[in-house]
C-alpha cells in the first residue's frame, strides 16, 4: 500500500510538472514578428509596473465623431503580435474607432517573458497609458480575441471600462487541454470568474466554425455574464478567421459607439 501511495504521488508531481511545461511553452507563447506600422499609426512605447517595456501601435479614428471617440484598448490572441494584424486595426479605424493595440511582454519588441500575472499587469500599464493622455473611463472598451478574451475581463475588473467585447474565448485553461488546467498552477486563463463580477455591458462573439475553442464554450462564457449583454454568432468563422468577417467588425464597433460615454466608473461585486 505504502508503495502504491509512494507510486501515486510521483505521478501526481510529475503531471504537475508536465502542466506547468505544457502551460507555459504551448499557452503562452511569444510571437517575434514585428514591422514597421502602417502609414498613420503612431508607434508607442509602454512601461509597466514591473519595468517590462511594451511596444504598441495607436491609430486614430478615419471618422472622428463631434464628441469625441471611443477607444478599444485591443489585447490579442496567443503566438500572435500586432505586426500580424494591421488590416484588423485599419478596419477598426474605418468604423470610427481610436485603437490602441499592444503586444503583451515576449511578444513583438516588448521584452519580458510571457506568463499569466505579466499579461494582466500588461493591459492594465496599456490602459494607464491612456488615461494619462486623458482618455476618460467612459470612452475605454476592453477587447479582447482568444486568450486576449481573458485579458480583457481581467483589466475590466481592475479598471473601470464602459465595457469589454470577448471574441472567441475560452472559459477556462481545459477548454484547451482538459485535465491540464485541474493540474496546472502556473496558468489559468479563468474568464468565468471574472465575467461573474463583471456589472457592465458585455459583447461576447463567436465563430460557428470553431474548431479550437468551440462555439458551446462561448455560450457557457455568455450564460456566466450578467446582464447588460449580447450573444453575437458569426456565421462561417473560424478560429483564425473570425477578424476577417465584416459583420462582426461591424457588430463590435456598434457595441462599443453605443455603450461609450454610458458608463463613467467600473461597476464591480
Amino acid at each position: 500500500m505504502k508503495t502504491f501511495g509512494t507510486a501515486a504521488r510521483r505521478w501526481v508531481g510529475g503531471a504537475r510538472r508536465y502542466a506547468r511545461r505544457l502551460s507555459c511553452s504551448v499557452r503562452l507563447r511569444g510571437d517575434a514578428y514585428a514591422t514597421q506600422p502602417p502609414p498613420g499609426v503612431e508607434e508607442r512605447w509602454i512601461t509597466t509596473a514591473d519595468g517590462v517595456r511594451l511596444h504598441a501601435w495607436y491609430a486614430r479614428a478615419s471618422r472622428q465623431a463631434t464628441t469625441g471617440s471611443t477607444t478599444l484598448l485591443w489585447a490579442h490572441g496567443n503566438g500572435v503580435s500586432i505586426a500580424r494584424r494591421p488590416h484588423v486595426l485599419q478596419a477598426l479605424t474605418a468604423r470610427g474607432l481610436d485603437v490602441l493595440a499592444f503586444d503583451y511582454r515576449g511578444c513583438g519588441r516588448s521584452t519580458g517573458r510571457p506568463s499569466e500575472a505579466g499579461l494582466y499587469r500588461d493591459a492594465v500599464a496599456a490602459y494607464d497609458s491612456e488615461r494619462g493622455r486623458g482618455v476618460p473611463p467612459s470612452r475605454i472598451v476592453a477587447f479582447g480575441e482568444s486568450l486576449g478574451g481573458v485579458v480583457a475581463l481581467d483589466l475590466a475588473t481592475r479598471r473601470p471600462c464602459a465595457g469589454v467585447a470577448v471574441v472567441s474565448t475560452l472559459t477556462h485553461v481545459r477548454d484547451l487541454w482538459p485535465g491540464v488546467g485541474a493540474l496546472s498552477r502556473s496558468v489559468r486563463l479563468d474568464a468565468l470568474e471574472r465575467i461573474r463580477r463583471l456589472h457592465i455591458p458585455v459583447l461576447v462573439a463567436h465563430g460557428d466554425r470553431d474548431q479550437t475553442i468551440r462555439l458551446e464554450i462561448g455560450h457557457r462564457l455568455f450564460a456566466a455574464a450578467n446582464p447588460p449583454k449580447t450573444f453575437l454568432r458569426v456565421a462561417g468563422a473560424g478560429h483564425y478567421t473570425v477578424l476577417q468577417n465584416v459583420g462582426l467588425l461591424d457588430a463590435l464597433a456598434a457595441f462599443a459607439h453605443q455603450i461609450a460615454g454610458e458608463t463613467t466608473r467600473g461597476c464591480l461585486r
